[in-house]
């Protein structure tokens, strides 16, 4: 339910949280407040206000909208992974599913979206494009969030958040703990399955490298799935997170090149060249490997 908080653990009693942090308690029965309208409720005097294109070109106010839409839904993402994480490490494997499912499903939005912007032709986004200075889609902190949350760590994406501590901050957490791949290592080992003590013992703010004994593990899940079901079906559900990323990063390929062709990005990339290297990174490389083996 969007804006509740669990009150004291155990309690089953949820505390409603108006726009500006301010608390209520739920009433007893059906009855809505009298005083909440769906524009307070949704703080749209203050979503509506944020489109600030920088010229008077028609077209710019699409680019904002549609990224400001990513950056929502991605707040979104960034909310369903913490939960997951937090079930997978706690071994609640099975409750976990929902999440890693809701997200999945928001990526298939995300990568639909990039259909609308491609009704923006080149002629359309090169009258506005000086307004986006050096500024990029390359430098978003949920993104980059998003990724380390799934493995994929680069420490170098902390240079672009110099200017908002919290982010930096953020980032810098998410870089330093260990993944969701990682908490699902864990389980594995606890359940006996032989993860390496290498693999469970590593640095955990560094890359994680492939490991042909975690793909051995793996492969056991597979080859035995009615007595590892719970592992079974969470592998599929981070091979649906890995999909829809690829999915995701094939279409932004394709929507940037049918749009600004071979031109170098705004924010220094090598544009598309550079967005193609990013389709051969796997956040779950095992479980794409052990395909090959079963």
């Amino acid at each position: 339910m969007p804006g509740c908080a669990r009150t004291a653990a155990g309690s089953g009693r949820l505390t409603l949280r108006r726009p500006g942090n301010r608390s209520i308690q739920p009433p007893m029965t059906d009855t809505p407040a009298a005083d909440m309208t769906y524009a307070r409720y949704l703080d749209l005097d203050r979503l509506l206000a944020a489109q600030s294109p920088v010229t008077d070109q028609h077209d710019e106010m699409l680019f904002v909208i549609i990224h400001q839409t990513k950056e929502l839904w991605l707040k979104q993402i960034l909310h369903e992974v913490a939960l997951a994480q937090s079930l997978v490490r706690a071994g609640d494997l099975v409750p976990a599913y929902k999440s890693l499912a809701r997200v999945s499903r928001i990526q298939s939005v995300m990568t639909q979206s990039w259909d609308i912007l491609a009704t923006m032709t080149p002629a359309d986004y090169l009258r506005f494009r000086y307004g986006l200075g050096s500024s990029s889609g390359f430098q978003s902190d949920q993104f980059r969030r998003f990724e380390t949350m799934l493995g994929l760590k680069d420490p170098k994406f902390l240079a672009f958040q110099e200017d908002r501590p919290e982010a930096h901050a953020a980032l810098s957490e998410a870089l330093a703990a260990p993944s969701l791949y990682d908490d699902a290592l864990a389980q594995m080992a606890k359940a006996g399955l032989p993860i390496p003590a290498e693999v469970l013992n590593r640095d955990v703010s560094q890359p994680y490298e492939p490991s042909e004994a975690v793909e051995a593990a793996w492969l056991a899940v597979y080859r035995d799935t009615e007595r590892w079901w719970p592992f079974y079906q969470l592998a599929e559900k981070l091979v649906d997170l890995d999909d829809a990323l690829l999915t995701w990063r094939h279409k932004h390929v394709v929507t940037v090149e049918r749009i600004i062709g071979r031109r170098r990005g705004t924010g220094g990339t090598d544009g598309v060249g550079y967005l193609s290297s990013t389709l051969a990174r796997r956040c779950f490389p095992e479980l794409w490997s052990l395909r090959t083996k079963l």
